[in-house]
């Protein structure tokens, strides 16, 4: 299920971060006795899969930032064999994502280097060496992954006699959201609030100047916010081994 390694003509981005450190109240009863990232999907934690694909992609070193249940995630990484390093960071309060993003970026091992991050409850796989060989074509700042919509509502097909012609049940609609996964160049770290979220402050900013780049994903996403993600996440997942 994951996509393949990195290309021999991309050098690799080696280190990454995730954000981990939500309480996910919307995902109760699975987050009472666990973090969003320590979540099952068909048998297996989010953070898990997150480690494997970032692993095939070149990723050495992993900054996990956590708070909420972060005991339950550290005895659980401690545990895992193979794949990068982790560095486990625990934020003592709630700095929000964009200063949990600029927190956790104090762990890594080359300040001086390009990062991927991921927001801590998203299932993806897609080539993460095409987005890197994208982001430093356009030379921005920041590139951020956007996946195409799929809304949960069905489509009603009327033609314009007022007639409806059938029905489309959970359609990808033409927009595209931020898919919680960004590359960052070094000189994105000292702009990202010491607490807030990134998302209200960095990213417009670098939108007006011309340095936040788009990748579009063409390949799975699916982010994990409530207990019917977990069940339909899981059935997606369960389809795609069976299909292997």
């Amino acid at each position: 299920m994951t996509a393949s390694p990195t290309s021999s003509s991309v050098s690799p981005v080696t280190q990454a971060l995730i954000l981990a450190g939500g309480k996910a109240t919307r995902l109760r009863p699975y987050t009472d006795t666990r973090p969003k990232a320590m979540v099952e999907v068909a048998g297996r934690p989010i953070i898990d899969y997150q480690l494997e694909w970032l692993t095939d992609h070149g990723v050495e070193q992993v900054v996990v930032s956590c708070g909420y249940k972060a005991e339950v995630l550290r005895e659980y990484l401690e545990a895992r064999e193979g794949g990068p390093e982790i560095t486990l960071l625990v934020e003592d309060e709630p700095l929000g994502r964009g200063g949990a993003l600029r927190y956790a970026s104090t762990g890594l091992r080359d300040s001086g280097a390009p990062y991927f991050a991921l927001n801590g409850d998203v299932l993806t796989w897609f080539p993460l060496d095409e987005m890197t060989a994208h982001h430093r074509e356009r030379g921005g700042l920041a590139t951020l992954a956007l996946s195409q919509f799929r809304t949960t509502w069905g489509i009603v097909d009327v033609d314009d006699q007022d007639r409806v012609e059938g029905f489309t049940q959970s359609p990808l609609l033409p927009v595209w959201i931020n898919a919680g996964v960004y590359l960052f160049e070094p000189g994105l770290t000292p702009l990202l609030p010491t607490r807030g979220d990134h998302e209200s402050s960095t990213f417009p900013d670098l939108a007006k100047e011309g340095r936040l780049t788009a990748y579009r994903i063409d390949g799975f996403w699916r982010g994990v916010d409530t207990a019917k993600d977990v069940k339909e996440a899981g059935e997606q997942i369960t389809a795609m081994r069976e299909g292997d």
